[in-house]
């Protein structure tokens, strides 16, 4: 089985592709990463291609007919790894909001035990550098009213720089994940808990990008704070499979 895989969905992110490319393959540990672009216009896959050639082994992309949404590119990253049998999985922006150098911390967390190792910003206190103060509450109370809501103890659960084990994905029904946006990224550790994986959080620094445009918008999070309580319905009426702590 082949060990690591970065996962990082595209769309408009010429300025930063190319340098986040090369610092995760400047790293100790051995990362290959999966671009997922969505047809973005200004030549973001163009340059990915042109990387491929100078990485044929570790570098790879799937390029999608359009903007589809986060959670569809993702689970078509996930079925990849699968199929191409990835030991452990990640998800990481584009942007470097997330650092490079933290993945090898959350392949540590897995290593250690964990199913899924979450890059925190949130466990302990609140690690958010560049936001607005009203996006940064917005997030943080976000997490909180899921906690209430799920039960699920996951301080941040919105949090899009993550590390699954191939067991988590390879049980999930990844067909049945509903929510498309961020929503997507509560959906997926709410269904990894409730299958009893050992969850980790591991604390970094969140650093909002500084080059090229956000995607949020709150259409984003409206979708993620209604989707919740719907999703906590419909696991009533589904079964998991209960794995050992």
């Amino acid at each position: 089985m082949k060990e690591n895989v970065v996962i990082i969905p595209t769309y408009k992110e010429k300025e930063n592709i190319e340098n986040i490319i090369r610092a995760v393959f400047k790293l100790p540990k051995e990362f290959h990463i999966l671009v997922i672009d969505d047809n973005s216009p200004d030549g973001t896959a163009d340059i990915v291609k042109k990387l491929m050639l100078e990485f044929p082994d570790r570098l790879h992309m799937i390029q999608r007919a359009g903007k589809l949404g986060l959670g569809t590119a993702y689970i078509t990253g996930f079925k990849w790894a699968i199929e191409n049998q990835y030991q452990y999985i990640f998800e990481m922006d584009a942007d470097f909001s997330h650092n490079p150098e933290d993945l090898v911390r959350l392949h540590d967390a897995c290593i250690q035990g964990a199913d899924l190792a979450i890059g925190s910003r949130y466990v302990s206190g609140i690690n958010v550098v560049n936001w607005p103060l009203e996006r940064v509450l917005m997030s943080y109370f976000a997490s909180i009213y899921v906690r209430m809501v799920t039960g699920m103890k996951v301080h941040d659960s919105t949090a899009g720089f993550v590390c699954y084990t191939n067991r988590v994905l390879s049980t999930i029904d990844l067909n049945d994940i509903r929510m498309k946006g961020y929503g997507f990224q509560i959906e997926m550790k709410f269904t990894t808990w409730k299958h009893g994986f050992r969850i980790k959080e591991v604390s970094i620094v969140f650093i909002d990008r500084q080059e090229g445009t956000s995607k949020m918008s709150g259409g984003i999070f409206s979708e993620a704070l209604f989707g919740v309580v719907k999703m906590k319905w419909r696991s009533f009426f589904k079964k998991y499979h209960r794995n050992a702590a």
